[in-house]
């Protein structure tokens, strides 16, 4: 076995493994998944430290590196934090993310910085300045759907399923407009409901638009705050969700089958993108009136300013607020992802 091949990770206990410099993210995602530590050694025993931590009680992830006569670069990224951090009686740099819900995307940007400092011999700034520079193009370019509308869609779903046992698949893909361009995801009668999920663990969520979180016709809105927390092996992908709606709105009726997937091709979804997180629901969903939420809406801006603001995104934080009393047709207590 070559010294790069002898690899150790320590979770609970000191459990050697050999294996390349690959970690595959279903691992990290096992110690996410259940809460747990690890320390993945990257680096041959003969050589400066560089280790992968799972660390904050299985919440986060980071890369450790060894540091020599210099101390750790600086991170023009928003995204990612680099410090300096004492480690195992060694002067460490530290790499983290200050953004959890980029947790997939920073595991990748992280064992490509290891990889340059292990197999290709160059320092941490040189490892860090070379991967940014490769991925700069990558950065600006989300592939297929972002983060937010994934988790969006995994809490749509998530809805949709809960209908269709209460009214049916015919009725509840008729509830579902979002993918048909309206302004808000579901359509209940006399009312309409907005669908947000986060990852986060404060419900903060994005607000695209005035109109989105604005009754239509006279209409009550209904907002639904989802949380979503990784779930490890027993957590749900995105994919997981599609083919378990789209089986049981089959098993209904063929065509009903076939309407759920063109709903979700109008979603954006796209079978063939990488699919490998796995989420399951943190708590309840949190049922409120758009009447007693933040928010922003035609009707709170001055008259000489309506058409002439193209464009508005804003978060809101509803953690705390108080449910609704009356919640609309469909109890969503107890949601779970399909």
């Amino acid at each position: 076995m070559s010294p790069r091949q002898d690899r150790t990770l320590k979770a609970a206990g000191e459990v050697p493994i050999s294996t390349s410099i690959e970690l595959p993210w279903t691992t990290v995602e096992h110690y996410l998944g259940r809460g747990l530590g690890a320390s993945y050694r990257l680096s041959a025993a003969d050589k400066p430290l560089v280790s992968y931590e799972i660390v904050d009680g299985g919440r986060d992830i980071a890369l450790h590196v060894e540091l020599g006569r210099h101390g750790p670069p600086r991170s023009p990224l928003p995204a990612v934090r680099i410090d300096q951090v004492a480690h195992a009686g060694r002067r460490m740099a530290r790499l983290t993310t200050p953004q959890p819900e980029l947790l997939r995307d920073f595991h990748d940007l992280l064992l490509a910085i290891a990889d340059r400092i292990v197999s290709g011999g160059l320092n941490l700034s040189e490892a860090f300045d070379e991967t940014v520079h490769g991925w700069s193009t990558l950065l600006g370019r989300p592939r297929g759907l972002s983060l937010e509308r994934r988790l969006g869609l995994h809490g749509e779903l998530a809805v949709l399923v809960r209908m269709s046992r209460a009214v049916g698949w015919r009725a509840a893909l008729d509830m579902w407009v979002g993918p048909r361009g309206e302004e808000h995801d579901f359509a209940l009668g006399a009312a309409d409901l907005e669908i947000k999920t986060t990852a986060s663990e404060l419900r903060k969520h994005t607000i695209h638009g005035l109109g989105q979180l604005s009754p239509t016709h006279g209409r009550t809105l209904w907002f639904a705050s989802l949380r979503l927390t990784r779930g490890g092996t027993g957590g749900r992908t995105l994919k997981d969700s599609v083919t378990a709606a789209r089986d049981a709105a089959a098993a209904e009726n063929v065509a009903l089958g076939r309407r759920l997937d063109r709903l979700l091709e109008s979603a954006g979804w796209d079978p063939d993108q990488p699919d490998d997180e796995r989420w399951t629901p943190r708590d309840n969903p949190l049922l409120l009136r758009a009447d007693d939420m933040p928010r922003i809406t035609a009707t709170n801006l001055p008259g000489k300013t309506l058409g002439r603001i193209d464009h508005v995104a804003y978060d809101i934080d509803v953690t705390g607020l108080p449910p609704a009393e009356e919640p609309p047709i469909v109890d969503l207590s107890g949601l779970s992802l399909p």
